[in-house]
């Protein structure tokens, strides 16, 4: 029984053959018959040998390590996202390294600098709603090394991205709660700063245009949380008008808003109707359910980490490239009205 790290050199002595030869047969290569091939695997299977990933990173120039920077993980989206990431970078020999910024522009910076300083091949970022600096981002491209944002996107550096369609997404949540006979929807937005926040708030207003319903600006409120919703939402049932349908940027707010609904005594949907944006796993157990745009996550994950492997392996000099994910409405109890 051998002991220690396992090496090539090691199982070349023991059966008496090159290392050359060794590396060969651990590849597959065609030179090589194919009894020194099992006579070599079941050696290395034996003692367990492990492939020095720095020499083989030294070798071919990557580490197979991918660096994944994300706002948070609580989040029913961003966690299946990290599952997409994490499946199609396993099958492709990847490594990946996450970082959480917790939706603080000092997290984010520290994580880059972090990831830098471990070598990672590539990054994919999704920006904290913190983030109104990007040096961070263009010190990565001063590096030569590839970046992917997903979701969340930076306007200012030029770089492939995967995205939903927010604005399509938006514009069908809002077409479906007027086609229910909602003529007051609120808008409780993003932050201005993200190009999702902007994206769904033009599809809200395209919808309410196209519609023949006049806008009013007072019906979109800063709102993307669940203690905002609390705050924010009694105030608006309390108006001379009340509104009857609410449009939220996320889930979260949606479910919450949903909450102090009933909690002051309205109905849902007969009353007012809600619709929110992400199709978590919330939208299945608030009461009634809740009408939300799938954002499909796991997809989005999974697209991500395939433009950077190719951007990677095989495409280098390729234009950037924008995914866009469509999104789809799922129709549920926070909607469903009679008649």
């Amino acid at each position: 029984m051998h002991k220690g790290q396992i090496t090539i050199k090691d199982i070349a002595k023991e059966l008496g053959i090159s290392p050359s030869t060794v590396s060969k047969a651990l590849k597959g290569h065609r030179d090589i018959s194919s009894s020194t091939k099992q006579s070599v695997r079941k050696l290395a299977e034996k003692w367990n040998y492990k492939p020095d990933q720095i020499a083989l990173s030294l070798k071919s120039g990557l580490s197979k390590t991918i660096g994944v920077i994300v706002p948070e993980i609580v989040h029913y989206f961003f966690s299946t996202v990290i599952s997409g990431i994490e499946d199609l970078a396993y099958d492709s020999g990847y490594h990946v390294m996450f970082c959480l910024s917790s939706e603080l522009y000092a997290r984010e910076v520290k994580a880059v600098e972090t990831l830098l300083a471990s070598r990672v091949d590539g990054f994919l970022v999704s920006m904290s709603k913190m983030t109104d600096n990007f040096d961070h981002f263009r010190k990565i491209q001063e590096n030569d090394i590839p970046l992917v944002f997903f979701d969340r996107i930076c306007e200012d550096i030029d770089t492939d991205r995967v995205i939903v369609d927010d604005e399509k997404g938006a514009y069908e949540a809002v077409s479906h709660l007027i086609a229910i006979g909602c003529k007051n929807i609120i808008h409780l937005s993003g932050p201005p700063n993200l190009l999702i926040g902007k994206n769904r708030e033009n599809g809200y207003l395209r919808a309410l245009r196209d519609h023949n319903i006049p806008v009013d600006r007072n019906n979109v409120i800063r709102c993307d949380s669940r203690e905002d919703a609390e705050l924010v939402v009694p105030g608006l049932l309390k108006r001379g008008v009340s509104p009857d349908g609410f449009f939220a940027v996320n889930d979260m707010t949606a479910a919450a808003t949903m909450k102090v609904i009933i909690n002051m005594g309205f109905r849902i949907p007969e009353d007012i109707a809600v619709v929110g944006f992400t199709g978590e796993l919330i939208s299945e157990i608030t009461n009634p359910t809740l009408t939300s745009v799938a954002q499909h996550g796991y997809q989005i994950g999974k697209e991500a980490v395939r433009l950077l492997i190719d951007r990677l392996e095989k495409k280098h000099d390729l234009p950037f490239q924008t995914k866009i994910i469509k999104t789809e409405l799922i129709v549920k109890g926070s909607t469903l009205r009679k008649g």
